[in-house]
């Protein structure tokens, strides 16, 4: 299996260097948990947090700041535009740590780097449909 490290974007990891978060370590492995799940998505700061894009469509973003939250929002979207709402909730399955805002928004939060560990095989799921869903 080739090693996703590679994907990180350089100015995303400037990016995050000036910040000094006090999250860095669990913000690195959600950057490292989100690239390897699937191979065909890119990476970029938005929003003042780690965005990332399928073929050029934002659909992944992490919410970062303000700082003293001490909590991550990995946030599914389907870009900046507003869109008609589907009628039912994009992911149809039952997934604990997601949490619905629209019916293509919704919402992963990490407290601490034991929330990432146990929702690691979650997130993949839910990274793919999520892409599968708003390509």
């Amino acid at each position: 299996m080739e090693n996703k490290t590679t994907s990180l974007n350089g100015e995303v990891t400037k990016f995050l260097d000036e910040l000094n978060h006090p999250f860095r370590m669990e913000i690195e492995q959600l950057r490292h948990c989100i690239l390897t799940a699937n191979n065909k998505l890119t990476e970029n700061i938005k929003w003042n947090g780690p965005n990332y894009c399928y073929e050029n469509g934002d659909r992944i973003t992490m919410r970062i700041q303000p700082i003293k939250i001490k909590q991550i929002q990995v946030i599914f979207h389907c870009g900046a535009k507003v869109q008609e709402q589907p009628k039912e909730k994009l992911i149809q399955q039952h997934f604990d740590i997601l949490t619905w805002k629209t019916n293509d928004r919704a919402v992963v939060i990490f407290k601490n780097m034991q929330d990432i560990e146990n929702g690691k095989t979650a997130l993949t799921k839910i990274i793919n449909e999520w892409i599968e869903l708003t390509k």
